[in-house]
């Protein structure tokens, strides 16, 4: 597993806290090919509808993103909570590159409803792979052609962690530029 160590800094007091990332190696420093359980979550999703607000903003203040490397879509993922700390599954920042939607994404926010996060599925993950889910976006589309789009990418799929900026990308949010699915690679 990825160790990852945090850095909590608080009212006049500062931390460490170790998480594990689910399914990972140890840290290389090199693009790592893995499966998981990819779903998506949009405009129409959020509770409030419409406030895409995210816990831990890295590139975005609003869930959001065009897919690029410079401009990846934000990324939910699940939380353990451990001695009261909230940890992400993955830290705030980890760059993916989802080869079948030819997009980058950012792990910016936690997934699940409130304050069961970390009983729902998103954490344990599905079958032994981790889940992620993608903003799917859906602002400028109606709510039936996010809900097809989400359908559409939940499933199994590879993603390459930490990948270089040379991926192939289809530039746009997911919902609005046709919710394509390439090929495995």
């Amino acid at each position: 597993m990825r160790r990852v160590v945090l850095l909590l800094i608080g009212l006049g007091s500062a931390g460490f806290a170790l998480a594990e990332a689910p399914g990972m190696g140890p840290a290389t420093g090199q693009a790592q090919e893995m499966q998981v359980y990819l779903g998506g979550f949009s405009y129409w999703d959020t509770a409030p509808q419409g406030v895409v607000e995210i816990s831990h903003p890295v590139r975005h203040r609003y869930a959001g993103g065009m897919g690029t490397f410079s401009n990846p879509i934000t990324m939910a993922v699940g939380i353990e909570i451990i001695d009261g700390e909230t940890l992400l599954d993955f830290p705030p920042g980890t760059i993916f590159y989802l080869p079948r939607l030819r997009k980058y994404a950012v792990v910016e926010d936690s997934c699940g409803p409130g304050a069961s996060q970390q009983e729902g599925l998103c954490h344990p993950g599905y079958r032994g792979l981790p889940m992620l889910q993608i903003y799917l976006d859906g602002v400028s589309s109606s709510q039936a052609a996010a809900e097809a789009c989400k359908q559409q990418i939940t499933g199994v799929q590879p993603v390459v962690v930490d990948p270089g900026p040379n991926m192939s990308v289809v530039v746009g949010p997911l919902t609005e530029s046709g919710c394509f699915i390439f090929p495995d690679p």
